[in-house]
This record gives C-alpha cells, sequence and structure tokens, in this order.
C-alpha cells in the first residue's frame, strides 16, 4: 500500500532534487536553496534552509554514512555542507565555471562527480577536493551514478547516450541511443552479484522517450537491456532504486509516480502503482529512504509529498495482482480539494494544519473556532492575537497561508516569465542570440563568466549582443497589475 503521510510546500520555486539520509530529507529548489528534515517527524531543521548557491540548485545527495551533504547548481559550483549543523564546509568549481546538472558521490566516499551543460565529466578526490581527471563528451551531462561497488561510474546525456566510465574516467563503454530525444536520469542498484570472478550490475535509466529502462551491467562490460516499463504517458524526468534493490520508482511528466517490483526478471511479474499525484504540474524529483519504507516525490508546483510504502500486493499464482493508489480514494485533504479556502469548514482547517507540519496550532484554532473564512483574513495582528508566542511558528503559518492562497487564485507566476538562469521574474528582460529571454543582469553576469554558450542549448552565441524585449516586459507588467 502506498499512504501519503506528508505534504512540504516550503520552497518558493520548482523542486528539482531530493534525498534521504538515515534520519533527514533534503529538498533542492531553483530558489536557490535546499531544505533539510527530521524523517521522524518531517519538521524543518533549525539551520535550514541552507543559502549558498548563486543560481538555483539541480542536484543533492548524501554521503553514505550520512554525515556530508552535497549539492549542485547553475553556478558551477559543488558546495559540500555538513548535514547535521548544515555548516557549509567547502565547495568545489567546475574547472570551466560550467553549469552543473548532476553531481553524485561515491560509496565510499572516495570520489566526487559532476557532469556539466558543456558535456564535461569532472572527477575529484572527495577528502582532498583535489581534480582528478576532466574529459569531454558530446552533449550535456544530466545524468550520473555510481556503482555500489565505487568502481565504475555511468553518465547520461541529452543526445541519449549511456557511458561507463572507471574511476580514472576511461570510456569502458557507450550505449548509443539508450533513450530516445536524450536521457534524463539513471541509478544503480545497490547491490551487485559476483558470479565467477565478474561482476554483475543492475541500472535503472530514464528519458524523454517515456520508457524507463532497466540494465544488466557486467563483466567483460557490456550492457544488455533487461526491461522496458512503460508505465508512464510523457517523459519520464527521474529514477530511483528502493535500499534493498527490490524497488525501482518513477517520475513523470505525466505528473504520476509509478512504484515497480524491480526483483522479477519477467516483465509480467511487474508490479506498479500509478500514483495520483495532488500535483498539478511535472513530477521533477524521487527519492526512497535507506530505512524507513519512505518515498518522496518533487515537483514543479513546489510541492513535495512524503509517502509511506507498505505491502502494496499479493501474489496470485503466476502473476501480480495490481493495488491501483489514488487520491480519489476517501475524503481529499483540505489543500488538495477544489475546495475555496472561504469554504473549508474548522475541521478541514485543522486537518490542513496537520497536513502542513503545523500540529501544534491545531487546538489554538480549535478554540477559537477558526474556519477557511478567518484563514482566509488572517494577517500578522490577528495571527499575534491568538496568542502563538514563537516568531517563527507565526512566520511560517503565514508563509503556508499566502502560499496556500497563491496556489487557489492560480496568481503563479507563468513560466515564460521567469528568468531561465535565475528562475525569478524577470524586470528588464532581453532576447540572447539563441532567441530566448533572460533577466538582463543575469545573462550579462553569464557572459562576464566567461559562458560563451547558449544557458538553455549549450551551443556557442554567435553575439553577446542583447535585444530588450519590450513586449514580453509589457506583458509582465500587465500581469503584475492584475494580481
Amino acid at each position: 500500500m502506498v499512504s501519503l503521510i506528508r505534504a512540504i510546500r516550503d520552497h518558493t520555486d520548482e523542486i528539482s532534487c531530493c534525498a534521504f539520509s538515515q534520519s533527514a530529507l533534503v529538498t533542492g529548489s531553483a530558489d536557490k536553496t535546499l531544505r533539510v528534515y527530521s524523517t521522524a517527524d518531517f519538521k524543518e531543521f533549525p539551520f535550514s534552509p541552507l543559502t549558498g548557491h548563486g543560481y538555483g540548485v539541480h542536484r543533492c545527495c548524501f554521503s553514505s554514512c550520512g554525515s556530508y551533504l552535497l549539492s549542485c547548481s547553475t553556478d558551477g559550483s559543488i558546495i559540500v555542507w555538513s548535514s547535521e549543523t548544515g555548516e557549509l564546509l567547502s565547495a568545489v568549481e567546475h574547472p570551466g565555471r560550467s553549469p552543473l546538472r548532476v553531481c553524485a558521490l561515491a560509496p565510499d566516499s572516495c570520489l566526487l562527480l559532476a557532469g556539466a551543460c558543456d558535456g564535461t565529466v569532472a572527477l575529484w578526490d572527495f577528502p582532498s577536493k583535489t581534480l582528478r581527471r576532466y574529459t569531454s563528451c558530446e552533449a550535456s551531462i544530466v545524468a550520473c551514478s555510481f556503482s555500489p561497488c565505487s568502481q565504475v561510474f555511468v553518465t547520461g546525456c541529452t543526445h541519449g547516450d549511456l557511458k561507463l566510465w572507471d574511476d580514472h574516467i576511461s570510456l569502458l563503454l557507450a550505449q548509443k541511443d539508450a533513450h530516445d530525444l536524450g536521457v534524463t536520469c539513471c541509478s544503480f542498484a545497490p547491490h551487485f552479484k559476483i558470479e565467477d570472478s565478474c561482476v554483475e550490475l543492475r541500472l535503472a535509466s530514464c528519458g524523454q522517450d517515456s520508457l524507463l529502462k532497466i540494465w544488466i551491467v557486467s563483466q567483460p562490460w557490456t550492457m544488455m537491456l533487461l526491461h522496458i516499463l512503460t508505465g508512464q504517458t510523457a517523459p519520464v524526468l527521474s529514477c530511483a532504486f528502493s535500499a534493498d534493490g527490490e524497488l525501482v520508482v518513477s517520475g513523470s511528466v505525466d505528473k504520476s509516480v509509478t512504484v515497480y517490483d524491480a526483483v522479477s526478471n519477467v516483465v509480467t511479474n511487474t508490479l506498479h502503482f500509478p500514483v495520483v499525484s495532488p500535483s498539478y504540474r511535472y513530477v521533477t524529483a524521487v527519492a526512497l529512504s535507506p530505512a524507513f519504507g519512505l518515498m518522496a516525490t518533487g515537483s514543479m508546483d513546489r510541492s513535495v509529498n512524503v509517502w509511506k510504502i507498505g505491502d502494496g500486493y499479493e501474489e496470485t499464482g503466476k502473476y501480480f495482482r495490481l493495488i491501483y493508489f489514488s487520491h480519489s480514494q476517501g475524503r481529499k485533504l483540505p489543500g488538495h480539494s477544489r475546495l475555496l479556502l472561504a469554504d473549508w469548514t474548522e475541521e478541514d482547517v485543522q486537518s490542513w494544519l496537520c497536513e502542513e507540519g503545523l500540529d501544534e496550532l491545531v487546538m489554538i484554532f480549535k478554540t477559537n473556532n477558526i474556519d477557511g473564512s478567518e484563514v482566509n483574513h488572517m494577517s500578522k495582528e490577528t495571527v499575534a492575537e491568538l496568542g502563538i508566542e514563537s516568531v517563527g511558528l507565526r512566520g511560517r503559518l503565514l508563509r503556508k497561508i499566502e502560499a496556500l492562497k497563491a496556489e487557489q487564485s492560480g496568481s503563479e507566476a507563468p513560466d515564460e516569465f521567469l528568468c531561465p538562469i535565475t528562475r525569478e521574474l524577470m524586470k528588464d528582460p532581453v532576447i540572447a542570440a539563441d532567441g530566448y529571454s533572460y533577466e538582463r543582469e543575469s545573462i550579462e553576469s553569464w557572459i562576464r563568466g566567461k559562458n560563451k554558450t547558449s544557458p538553455m542549448t549549450n551551443l556557442p552565441l554567435r553575439t553577446t549582443l542583447l535585444t530588450p524585449n519590450r513586449s514580453l516586459k509589457m506583458a509582465i507588467t500587465r500581469w503584475k497589475s492584475s494580481q
């Protein structure tokens, strides 16, 4: 059974990544921050959010021991944080300052890997943070994963190729056109077999072709396609194995999350739950916890949902009986309902507080008979009158209310009004030589940083001349005045 246990809406822009350690969940966003939560109650740690990146965060991960948290960004850097205190411990920069799309730390914490928009793969010695090797590929690197033995790693690119490398960045094999239109994510299963002195690994990959594929990677180095999983109807953006390797999860542009049984070698024995996400936009990130049977999914709607995965199927003869889970089963939580906030009952409000991790406020709201209409008109003054002593708790409540009202009113800025580099509303949009519009300050900073390629296509800019996009500026002004 798959059940939603917590919905988190603390980020101010789309979710790009999420990851678990034994005791924490981290989420990364285009809003340039990381947020860290305890897996005990999914309340945010006091040191969160983590700020240090100049542009949006693309990928985050924990070290195997859980002591370190790593993140990479469009700013071309990887930051190493203490997962216990949130302290920024160190940072490394891509040799060419190219935007980083992915990073990974070897299971033995000896090597740090990153893939960049300019098609380069960089490998550092993690303890010393010194660059070991640096090589170029044909297209932007958007996926990477270390094998559980830490001896090899795989990369995926926008041309659709998967490549296997050793720990000296020597190419071992290339699987051309593994995914039509491009790879989006890849992940090794956490365990491997050794048969006749040969290592056998399992790899999951997904792509713009709407497919999730399972591969067998073995010595002498070959890559054999084992399964093609077709449970989703649009590009699959993220995939991950469970800690025991028995499940593989994927999130898609079709707004769904699918959980498959990854153990059987027979396609008809594949178990999948089409989880109907409460998200209204693409599912961009998935992660499974190492111990607690938890799954986190992130979306372009700025939300992170935490799910409990329990026993969800039973074997019936040769096949598995599929059990489908959706949010239409039972009454929807008020935060996901189509009721306007003003129409919520007192019970709806109290359920929403629990969903948002504000359980300590339930009795206060109940005592004061606060319904949706009261919440809709709540301000700093009225919150203070409720006797909520904690300034931080009052701030969290007001932010949650504002986010809820914005979600219901549909006041989120259209994507075309946001700068592709910063993901912020543009004030002075300009058109670059690649035909895309950017915030002037952001694209000028990009070019000054010796990035003479397009942030969107990774192709060389024929000129650095920028043209004001007055029609877009007027459209943004009209949109702002209508809010």
